[in-house]
């Protein structure tokens, strides 16, 4: 289950499965000024001062209760996971990987950040390897399998797909998912017309996407147990003032982020 916290004056999200350092922000607890990124913005490609950018991120991590040492990537909306080793230097403004959109590793002096604006964050740990992973899943993303290609990932590093949690944050929901023919072709195309149909409804005459549940069912079918599925009943879009939401918005919005870090473990 999700539940709220409180940190430095705003609200961050976590989820009581996920026994690791870990937080899902919304727009508060920042320090960004311009209207449209007050006051959490965690992205540089939005207008904000990079130091702005960079204290956002380290409120998120303490927020969370892990480290400083950020390691993120430029995330364009593919399915490629990265795997980060011990030991890898970090720069003091954070590691940027490039051009893929999930990160894993086990290494506790290191915090995972994917940032989101209606696309779904997804944190993934393993209690048994110390393994943690976050996602970035939009909707192509999504349909080319990148939550099970980062339990894939896991798994490569000696995680078993039973032993793995996962949290699917703040995203958009189907409700305000309104998308055209153009994605659903695009959907049948990487997934199917089976998976498609399951998870792009028509109603009066428009079609509504959920990409909620799409990566629940790619969670599963990777091999992790519905009991270890977490999902936030919270739509980004249906609330523009809790979060920030590229749709609700049209463009001109900040970037949330989500952490996890393999610092240490609560066992629970």
């Amino acid at each position: 289950m999700f539940y709220s916290i409180k940190f430095n004056g705003g609200e961050f999200l976590k989820s009581d499965l996920i026994p690791f350092p870990h937080a899902f922000s919304t727009r508060s607890g920042g320090v960004s000024t311009i209207p449209h990124l007050a006051s959490m913005n965690v992205a540089l490609n939005r207008g904000d001062e990079e130091v702005n950018v960079r204290e956002n991120r380290r409120i998120l991590a303490n927020a969370a209760g892990a480290t400083e040492q950020i390691v993120y990537a430029s995330q364009i909306h593919s399915s490629t996971v990265a795997y980060v080793e011990y030991g890898t230097e970090i720069p003091e403004n954070g590691l940027n990987l490039g051009s893929l959109d999930g990160i894993v590793s086990a290494d506790p002096s290191l915090t995972l950040l994917v940032k989101t604006a209606d696309c779904a964050p997804i944190l993934l740990c393993d209690s048994e390897t110390g393994i943690v992973a976050a996602v970035h899943a939009g909707w192509r993303g999504t349909a080319a399998g990148i939550a099970a290609e980062a339990v894939r990932v896991m798994a490569a590093h000696g995680s078993l797909p039973a032993n793995i949690r996962a949290a699917i944050g703040p995203c958009i929901h189907a409700c305000c998912f309104e998308v055209g023919e153009d994605l659903r072709e695009a959907v049948i195309a990487l997934r199917g017309s089976d998976f498609a149909s399951r998870h792009i409804g028509e109603s009066e005459d428009t079609l509504h996407a959920d990409i909620v549940a799409m990566n629940c069912e790619l969670l599963l079918e990777a091999g992790i147990p519905l009991s270890n599925i977490d999902l936030c009943p919270l739509c980004t879009c249906c609330e523009p003032n809790r979060f920030h939401s590229h749709r609700a918005s049209k463009g001109n919005r900040g970037t949330m982020g989500a952490v996890i870090s393999a610092l240490k473990i609560r066992l629970n």
